[in-house]
């Protein structure tokens, strides 16, 4: 499996291409993570152009079963975060299927 790229380690490949400072890159991330919970929270969605959207979803309520016993559970309706890709996205990490 890849290595999964620290918080650090993108901030010094942000300020290395766009030739800015690192304090400078980790502020546009930190403003952009901001920006995101905020407007899910407010709005419901934040989309990253090329990436993805963020939206909030209401997961109904429904039963489960207890894996120990098997004996049904209520799980209660809540509120979660999803992130879904764009197309673009997935496509250029796994090429779809020729047909």
């Amino acid at each position: 499996m890849a290595k999964v790229l620290t918080k650090s380690q993108v901030v010094t490949h942000l300020a290395e291409k766009v030739g800015i400072q690192k304090k400078a890159a980790a502020a546009v991330l930190e403003h952009l993570a901001a920006l995101a919970t905020k407007e899910v929270k407010g709005g419901g969605q934040f989309v990253v152009p090329g990436l993805g959207k963020a939206v909030k979803a209401h997961r109904k309520a429904r039963v489960g079963r207890n894996p120990q016993t098997g004996e049904p559970i209520n799980i209660p309706a809540k509120v979660v975060v999803k992130f879904r890709l764009a197309k673009a996205f997935k496509d250029a990490v796994v090429p779809p299927k020729k047909k």
